[in-house]
């Protein structure tokens, strides 16, 4: 066989459940939203950096949701012609966001409690302790309300990890106050938000790294395409899978396009290789939304770079 054919194939993309995700972000907002006014209020009160530094926290835990509440809302507004994959990458845009926000200000708290080590101010421990404590319970509770919807979703995720570290840092300024109140030792509250701070920088690049690996369609996590390419090869009819890439644009939906080359040039082994093609990856490997070109044996060179070729990448 010397002659080319394409037949491109797109799987529609399976709906993803990110509306179970929008009551318990609706409530953490709320949640979030007091306990921001709260502990500003008692951060000026008391005269607590680490306390403010929990705040300022909690207030981009607050814009963290709120994006996150918005992104989850996109997604579900359909394809058209102007977006024909959707509104799936404002999950990743999000979680960058929310990252990039979140290490600008650990950088604020840093510099602030440097500050304070040299100049440092009295604190009402005991009011610092109770309104820490207070937010560390609304916190937890926020928590609790995204744990189950963090898995696989890296928007949700991003926002969860804001109120998680914020629960850490919560727990970090209840034992300072403690310290503070039982020996006097002032120095404790700029080094809690030193630790506050880097606490928040680590946590921070995780989310950056990954909504940015997203962004540039990069593979996703854990997926060896060597063995992806293997598994495919040993489908039926199919002598040679080339030009594969495989990419995600959000929660739920990763795509995969490739190039097949059949052991056969007949019209009826076209569909049996592809349907074998579709049932391997997604059984295999939870991929539906499939591209697949079938072509006849001796174009396997040079094929992605063939103008006359067609290959859809479907929507």
């Amino acid at each position: 066989m010397t002659g080319c054919r394409a037949v491109s194939r797109c799987y529609p993309m399976l709906p993803t459940h990110n509306h179970d995700a929008e009551k318990p972000m609706g409530w953490s907002m709320t949640v979030t939203g007091l306990v921001f006014l709260a502990e500003l209020v008692g951060g000026f009160w008391t005269h607590s950096l680490a306390l403010l530094s929990d705040a300022a926290h909690v207030f981009l835990d607050l814009f963290a949701l709120v994006l996150s509440y918005t992104a989850l809302r996109l997604v579900r507004r359909p394809a058209d012609e102007q977006h024909t994959y959707g509104f799936h990458r404002a999950e990743s845009l999000a979680a960058l966001l929310n990252g990039l926000s979140l290490f600008a200000v650990s950088g604020f708290i840093f510099y602030e409690a440097l500050l304070r080590l040299r100049r440092p101010e009295p604190v009402k421990s005991l009011e610092m302790l109770a309104i820490a404590a207070v937010g560390l319970v609304a916190n937890l509770v926020v928590a609790g309300l995204l744990h189950r919807h963090q898995h696989g979703n890296l928007n949700v995720r991003s926002a969860f990890l804001h109120v998680l570290a914020d629960s850490l840092s919560s727990a970090a300024v209840i034992v300072g106050g403690l310290l503070m109140w039982l020996t006097g030792q002032y120095l404790i509250d700029p080094v809690l938000s030193l630790g506050i701070s880097l606490l928040l920088f680590v946590g921070t690049a995780r989310v950056i790294r990954e909504a940015v690996h997203i962004l540039v369609e990069g593979t996703p996590r854990g997926l060896d395409l060597q063995h992806v390419t293997a598994r495919l090869e040993a489908c039926s009819g199919v002598q040679d899978i080339h030009d594969l890439h495989v990419w995600t644009l959000g929660a739920d939906f990763v795509a995969l396009s490739a190039h097949a080359v059949l052991t056969d040039d007949e019209a009826d082994l076209q569909p049996r290789a592809l349907n074998a093609l579709r049932k391997c990856l997604t059984d295999e490997f939870g991929i539906d939304h499939v591209t697949i070109q079938c072509e006849g044996q001796g174009c396997g060179q040079g094929c992605s770079t063939g103008s006359e070729q067609q290959q859809a990448r479907g929507s």
